[in-house]
């Protein structure tokens, strides 16, 4: 049985990689869509930004009220706040929250998933396979 050289095992891993790992598409954050109303904000896209992180709605829920101090409730589609919060400041904290708990640290891209395991929270990357211990959401 020949030895297979170092440049031989290494193009049979590429010929493996999901073809994710190839694509050169950018993942743009999403803008918030709200508007006031009387003293609170609506956030009518809130659904399609966690669609679009590829998260539960309820864990980006819990973490965007907790780092904006502010309570809230889903409303079909749509985020109450129930204050008045600029766009700017809630943008702050959903690049924050992709940041955090959606883009990969290593390689950037967006195709992770949230692992729980016991009391210890992970996000892996699809993309590169590295997996990352993150804070949980409490």
């Amino acid at each position: 049985m020949a030895e297979k050289t170092y440049e031989e095992l290494l193009d049979k891993a590429i010929e493996n990689l999901p073809e994710v790992v190839f694509e050169k598409q950018r993942f743009e954050i999403p803008k918030v869509a709200g508007h006031f109303q009387g003293n609170r904000t609506v956030i009518g896209n809130f659904i399609q930004i966690a669609q679009t992180f590829r998260r539960r709605p309820e864990h980006f829920l819990k973490y965007l009220l907790k780092e904006l101090a502010a309570p809230g409730a889903l409303r079909g589609q749509a985020l109450l706040l129930g204050t008045k919060i600029p766009a700017s400041k809630i943008n702050e904290k959903v690049r924050k929250y992709a940041n955090e708990f959606v883009l990969c640290s290593d390689c950037g891209k967006p195709d992770t998933e949230l692992l729980r395991d016991g009391n210890v929270s992970s996000l892996k990357c699809n993309a590169c396979g590295v997996k990352h211990a993150i804070k949980t959401v409490v």
